[in-house]
C-alpha cells in the first residue's frame, strides 16, 4: 500500500454538506456532471491517487530525472512515468477542458477535489500535467488561430511551462531582459535565460509548449514592457498536429534541489543555438495581465499542493500514533507496574494531533471555498450575471490559500514528523520527504512575503476593500447567531474579526502616512505577512464553525451513524478557535505598535 491516505469522507463533507455543491451540478453550465457523476469521479481518483499514484511517490525522489548535457534531454524514472501516463490516458488533466476544446464542463470545486488527491499522492504528476489547463488560457486569450492551436494542444495532451523567472531578476520579474524581435512573417525570436522553470524538459509528452513572458525591441522598462509568447519544442504543422523541426529552446541545467525531486526544474536557454521562434499571444503587448491568468492558476495549484501534504502527513502521524505502544498513562505516571499505551493516549499527542486536524480540514475548506467562489465566477459568467464581486473575492482569497496554505502546511508537517519521534526522521517513513517537497511551497509563484504584499496592497487597498468588507459581513453573520453549542466559539471569532479589521485599518494608516512620509510605507511593509496569517486564521476559523454547525445539525438526529466524524467537526472548530484565535488580538498590538527601528539599524549592526 502507498503513503498516501485521502480524507474523501471530508472532501465531500465540505463539498456537499457545507458548500452544497450539488446544487449547482447537473443543471445549466454543469448539465452534463450530477452530484453522483461528481462522486464517482471523486472515488475513482482516490483509488487512483492511493495506488498507481502513491506508489511512485518514492521513486521519484530516490531516482530522480537524469539530465544529459550533450542533447539537453531529461529522462523520467520509469515507475514516475507509469503513473504520469495513467492520470493522463484515464483523462484526469482534460476535467480542466471546456466545451470547445473537447471537454466536459465541470466545476472548479471538483477539480480541484481531485486535484488535492493527485497531488498529496505524487505531486509532481500533477505538475508535469497542467498542459490541457494552459492551452485553455490560451483559448481564451488568443487570436483565433491560436485558438485552434489551443484545440490541438488539448487534444495532444502536450506539456506546458510558464517562463517567467530570470537568473539577475528572481521575484523582480519587470526586470528581465529577455528580449523578442519580430520577423518579417509575424513570428518573433526570443532570447534570453530564463530558470526554475518547471517541467522544463522531460520525455513524457511529445511537445512542450512554454509560455514565455519577454521584451519586444523598443518596449519600455518594467513589467508593462513585457509581452506573453508561445515557444514550443517542437514546431507544429497546425492543419494535422504534426510534430516538424526542433525549435531553439533547449533546458541548458536542471537544478539540484532538497526536495521535489522527481519534478524537473529547469533553466532554459532561448535563441543560442539557432533561434528560437514564438508567437504572441493575442494581438495585443500585454504580457503581464495575460501571465497573471497563468499564475492565479499555479498559486491555487501550489496552496493546494500544501495543504494536500499537511492532510496526509495528518493522517500517516494519526495512523501511526494509534499503533505505537509507549510509556503508562500520565493518570498512572508513577505505577511501575502500568500497562504501556499507544502514544495518541499522551496529552501532548493529542495536542498536536488536535491541532494537526483542525488545520488539515480547515484549509482544506479555505481551499474548497475558493474554488467554490470560482465555481460562482463560471456560474454568472454563463448566464450574463455581475461576477465582478466573486472575482474580487477571489482574488483576495488566492494570496491566502497560496501563502497561508503553504506556510501553516509546511510548518505542522514539523508536527507530524514529531508523532513518529525519531523514527520519523527516517526514510522509512514518508514523512521527511513530505517536508523536503513540501517547503518549495513556501517560495515559488511568490514567496509567503509577496503574498502579503498581494494581499494588502493590490487584493485590499486597490480594491478599495470591497472584497475583504463583503467577506468580513459573512464572517460576522456567523459571529453574531448560531447554534448555543458554539456560542464562546462565535465570541471568539467576532472579537479576532474585530482585531483583523483593526489591523487593517492601522496599515491603511501606514500607508496614508507615507504619502508625507515615505518611511511611513515601512511600517505596513513590515505587518503584510503578519496580517496574512490574521486574516487566515480568521477565515479558517469561520469555515470550521460552518462546519460545525453543519454537523451539530446532523448529531441532532439519534440515529446518525456517522457520529464520531460529526463530533471530530465540532471540537475541531472549538479547538481552533479556543487555542489559535486568541493569538490576533496579540499580533493586533504588536502591529499597532510597530516602529520604525528594524528599518534604521544599520546593515551592519545585523
Amino acid at each position: 500500500m502507498g503513503h498516501y491516505q485521502a480524507n474523501l469522507r471530508d472532501i465531500e463533507f465540505m463539498l456537499f454538506e457545507v458548500l452544497k455543491r450539488d446544487q449547482i451540478l447537473g443543471s445549466g453550465r454543469y448539465a452534463e456532471v450530477d452530484a453522483d457523476t461528481a462522486r464517482s469521479l471523486l472515488r475513482e481518483v482516490e483509488h487512483l491517487a492511493t495506488t498507481t499514484l502513491a506508489d511512485a511517490f518514492v521513486v521519484g525522489d530516490r531516482t530522480p530525472p537524469v539530465y544529459d548535457p550533450a542533447n539537453h534531454s531529461v529522462t523520467m524514472p520509469q515507475e514516475f512515468a507509469k503513473a504520469f501516463h495513467a492520470y493522463t490516458e484515464g483523462g484526469w488533466p482534460d476535467l480542466d477542458l471546456t466545451t470547445e476544446l473537447g471537454g466536459t464542463p465541470v466545476p472548479p470545486s471538483i477539480r480541484w477535489a481531485v486535484a488535492e488527491m493527485v497531488l498529496g499522492a505524487n505531486p509532481a504528476v500533477h505538475l508535469y500535467s497542467t498542459g490541457p489547463a494552459f492551452a485553455r488560457l490560451v483559448y481564451e486569450l488568443g487570436t483565433d488561430e491560436q485558438k485552434q492551436w489551443a484545440q490541438v494542444w488539448a487534444q495532444k495532451r502536450w506539456g506546458a511551462t510558464m517562463v517567467l523567472t530570470e537568473p539577475d531578476a528572481g521575484s523582480d520579474v519587470g526586470a528581465g531582459r529577455t528580449s523578442a524581435v519580430r520577423q518579417p512573417d509575424g513570428s518573433w525570436h526570443i532570447n534570453g535565460v530564463k530558470r526554475f522553470i518547471t517541467s522544463g524538459e522531460h520525455d513524457m509528452t511529445d511537445n512542450i509548449m512554454h509560455l514565455v513572458l519577454a521584451r519586444p525591441e523598443g518596449a519600455g522598462p518594467g513589467t508593462k514592457g513585457l509581452s506573453l509568447f508561445i515557444v514550443p519544442k517542437f514546431h507544429v504543422d497546425w492543419s494535422t498536429g504534426e510534430l516538424l523541426k526542433r525549435n531553439g529552446v533547449y533546458a541548458t541545467n536542471v537544478e539540484h534541489k532538497m526536495g521535489l525531486k522527481a519534478s524537473a526544474t529547469c533553466e532554459l536557454t532561448f535563441g543560442e543555438r539557432k533561434p528560437a521562434v514564438g508567437w504572441l499571444v493575442g494581438d495585443e503587448h500585454d504580457g503581464i495581465a495575460q501571465m497573471f491568468k497563468v499564475i492565479e492558476y499555479a498559486r491555487m495549484l501550489v496552496g493546494s499542493k500544501a495543504i494536500a501534504t499537511l492532510s496526509a502527513g495528518y493522517l500517516n502521524a494519526l495512523e501511526y500514533t494509534k499503533t505505537r505502544v509507549q510509556g503508562p498513562d500520565l493518570t498512572r505516571a508513577s505505577d511501575k507496574t502500568a500497562p504501556r499505551v499507544t502514544v495518541i493516549n499522551h496529552p501532548d499527542v493529542r495536542r498536536s494531533l488536535m491541532t494537526q486536524k483542525a488545520y488539515s480540514e480547515g484549509l482544506r475548506a479555505l481551499m474548497l471555498y475558493a474554488a467554490s467562489v470560482q465555481d460562482s465566477v463560471e456560474v454568472k459568467e454563463a448566464t450574463g450575471e455581475d461576477a465582478s464581486l466573486d472575482h474580487a473575492l477571489n482574488d483576495l482569497l488566492l494570496p491566502i490559500v497560496k501563502g497561508y496554505g503553504s506556510e501553516k502546511s509546511y510548518g505542522l508537517l514539523a508536527e507530524s514528523l514529531q508523532c513518529f519521534g525519531g523514527s520519523g526522521y527516517l526514510q522509512d517513513y514518508p514523512i521527511e520527504q513530505y517536508i523536503r517537497d513540501a517547503k518549495i511551497d513556501t517560495l515559488y509563484e511568490g514567496t509567503t512575503a509577496i503574498q502579503g504584499l498581494d494581499l494588502f496592497f493590490r487584493k485590499m487597498v486597490k480594491d478599495d476593500f470591497r472584497a475583504v468588507t463583503a467577506l468580513g459581513q459573512e464572517i460576522a453573520s456567523v459571529a453574531m447567531s448560531g447554534r448555543d453549542e458554539l456560542v464562546r466559539e462565535r465570541q471568539l471569532l467576532g472579537a479576532a474579526l474585530q482585531d483583523v479589521q483593526a489591523m487593517i485599518t492601522a496599515m491603511t494608516r501606514f500607508a496614508q502616512a507615507s504619502a508625507q512620509s515615505p518611511e511611513q510605507i515601512y511600517r505596513a511593509g513590515l505587518n503584510t505577512t503578519r496580517l496574512l496569517f490574521a486574516v487566515g486564521d480568521v477565515v479558517v476559523a469561520w469555515l470550521l464553525l460552518r462546519q460545525a454547525t453543519v454537523a451539530l445539525n446532523a448529531l441532532d438526529d439519534a440515529a446518525q451513524p456517522d457520529q464520531d466524524f460529526y463530533r471530530g467537526k465540532v471540537v475541531a472548530a472549538q479547538w481552533f478557535c479556543r487555542q489559535v484565535l486568541p493569538h490576533v488580538t496579540a499580533e493586533r498590538a504588536v502591529l499597532e505598535a510597530t516602529d520604525l527601528d528594524a528599518m534604521t539599524l544599520p546593515e551592519s549592526a545585523f
